[in-house]
């Protein structure tokens, strides 16, 4: 096939809809995209919470099988189609656009982590105040059961913490959050996060207001300055006494701990986070690379970026709880309870400890902030490049693409006002627990593998790749898209179900019955979306049961279905891909 032509033909089709000005532009905001909360905080966390070194090795199998073939079909597929996650599935395989729609609903509930940028923006602040708030007693809002650093950090209290709280708890619960008794105790609006959460927002519109053109800028600072500050407190967190301590937790594995199957779904969870799968975020941006760009390659290199990121950001991580454990006397396994304790509270606590505390407060914060902005902006974008695409002449215009992304950022805004409430806490590990869990991301890769491998057709689509790219993957991308996936992530699924527990609140709040009935509605709304759709479509396509499967199993306006084989080279790959994006 004449590459230059096709090459010209696709960009005469959407040259109204903008393109990456260079490969630098996508690989910045993908990396960006990526590497985030779940580098600097959920893997370390998790590592922290199966006995590190254990997890490690799940996470590298894990990431070889299933995150790097992922995330190739994902970009392939937007680069192929050069259209947002609806669209493409349409154009790919009508039967199974229920995918998409369901990844719509996963990623609105993904717009809840720019609170997380908010939390960061308000600690940045008070970490510029001479005495660091979190560090002693004499505040307005700490109970007669505080404890100050100092006198935390005594051999004499830690044996004897069942009636203290910390002045870092004390300072996350009661001033930031201001948490109430319960979800059914909203209360008021917390008007300084407020601000915060307005300000991310702001952020967030001027990151994406003029599409890829903005955002690709932005990312040149947001995804590469953290790398910075991460750099700078590694070699921080490596110099602090009994640092050693935790690097040896870190590394040292308990290979006994292989034998749990929940060691293998956590890494498997940690993968599908941390790369942004199933959430069609790498769908969008992939559909604004050139058709002859090799995402073959890149979906190696950013892969190993990622990875990367995450086993450096685990030395940071656990050589701060190393002296933390050290400074309080107890084992490096008993320092934090949480996952937003992590960030929130151990963090914090320790570099309050340190000389210059003020500095390497700003420091984690501020990395904390850009990891989170990158990754938001282009959850947002995905979003707003997805209903563009499906309205293209009513949105894409200069003017009105401007103030529809003005709409999306207004709106949430408004809307997460209910996260900033005393109660609104609650709200969030809500959403966080049920919007997005392992039965959405296992589904959606059960569906996503089923669609490419078997209904499109894996040789079909190996030879698209090898027509972008001039590279053909390996066979065993195949037994992996058409058999390992989907096999791995029905177990998955089926074990979730089968241990599931209701959401608590620091193991001892529990929900009233009708927000764990909205937490199974948010989950299901994802997940039906693909047999509904399927089921659907069925019904209200004409002919018989055969001829309707016949039509929606094939790429949409493809007249040589019937005539080509799926794995057919030379003139019939001009054929479908044509057919395809036509």
């Amino acid at each position: 096939m004449n590459r230059e032509r096709r090459k010209t033909e696709n960009q005469m089709r959407h040259g109204d809809r903008g393109q990456w000005t260079n490969k630098t532009e996508y690989i910045l905001v993908v990396a960006g995209n990526i590497v985030g909360l779940g580098n600097v905080w959920r893997f370390p966390y998790l590592c922290y919470k199966v006995n590190t070194g254990a997890f490690l090795v799940p996470y590298g199998l894990l990431a070889v099988v299933c995150g790097i073939l992922l995330f190739l079909l994902e970009s392939s597929v937007g680069q192929y189609t050069q259209e947002g996650f609806i669209t493409s599935w349409r154009k790919m395989c009508p039967l199974a656009q229920g995918i998409v729609f369901g990844q719509l609903v996963i990623s609105l509930c993904f717009f809840i982590y720019i609170l997380i940028e908010a939390w960061a923006l308000f600690y940045l602040v008070f970490s510029f105040r001479s005495q660091i708030p979190w560090a002693s007693c004499e505040n307005t809002w700490n109970t007669a059961h505080c404890v100050g650093l100092q006198t935390f950090n005594s051999s004499h209290v830690t044996a004897n913490q069942t009636n203290i709280t910390s002045a870092a708890i004390e300072f996350w619960e009661r001033r930031v959050l201001a948490m109430s008794g319960g979800i059914e105790e909203l209360g008021g609006v917390r008007w300084e996060l407020a601000l915060c959460l307005l300000a991310c927002w702001v952020v967030c519109y001027f990151s994406i207001w003029k599409g890829v053109r903005s955002s690709g800028k932005v990312a040149s600072f947001t995804a590469t300055f953290p790398y910075v500050m991460l750099m700078v407190l590694l070699i921080r967190g490596l110099t602090l006494p009994g640092a050693w301590q935790g690097i040896y937790y870190y590394l040292y594995p308990d290979l006994n701990r292989l034998a749990n199957v929940k060691v293998w779904i956590e890494a498997g969870s940690q993968i599908f986070f941390s790369y942004s799968l199933t959430a069609g975020t790498l769908n969008v941006l992939g559909s604004y690379n050139d058709y002859n760009n090799n995402c073959y390659k890149d979906c190696f290199w950013l892969c190993l970026l990622n990875g990367g990121t995450s086993f450096v950001a685990g030395f940071v991580v656990f050589s701060v709880l190393g002296f933390m454990a050290q400074k309080q006397g107890v084992t490096v396994d008993t320092v934090v309870e949480s996952g937003p304790g992590l960030a929130f509270i151990a963090y914090p606590q320790a570099t309050a400890m340190m000389p210059l505390p003020q500095f390497w407060t700003v420091c984690f914060f501020l990395m904390l902030i850009l990891l989170t902005v990158d990754t938001h902006f282009v959850i947002v974008e995905s979003f707003i490049t997805t209903v563009t695409d499906l309205f293209p002449k009513m949105i894409r215009a200069p003017v009105r693409h401007e103030i529809f992304v003005l709409l999306i950022c207004l709106s949430s805004f408004l809307i997460q006002l209910t996260l900033v409430t005393e109660g609104g806490i609650y709200v969030f590990q809500l959403i966080d627990f049920y919007g997005s869990t392992r039965v959405c991301q296992n589904f959606m890769a059960i569906s996503q593998c089923m669609a490419v491998g078997w209904i499109f057709g894996a040789d079909r689509f190996f030879n698209i790749i090898k027509d972008m790219t001039g590279q053909r993957p390996s066979v065993f991308f195949k037994l992996c898209w058409k058999y390992i996936i989907p096999l791995l992530s029905l177990i998955s699924f089926i074990l979730y179900l089968v241990d599931y527990k209701h959401l608590k609140v620091h193991n001892l709040y529990i929900y009233p019955d009708w927000a764990y009935a909205l937490g199974w509605t948010m989950t299901l709304s994802s997940v039906l979306m693909v047999p509904l759709w399927a089921a659907g479509q069925m019904c209200l396509t004409p002919g018989t049961f055969r001829e309707r499967l016949s039509v929606l199993c094939r790429p949409a306006g493809d007249p040589a279905w019937q005539r080509r084989k799926l794995g057919e080279e030379g003139t019939s790959v001009e054929l479908r891909t044509s057919a395809v994006t036509a």
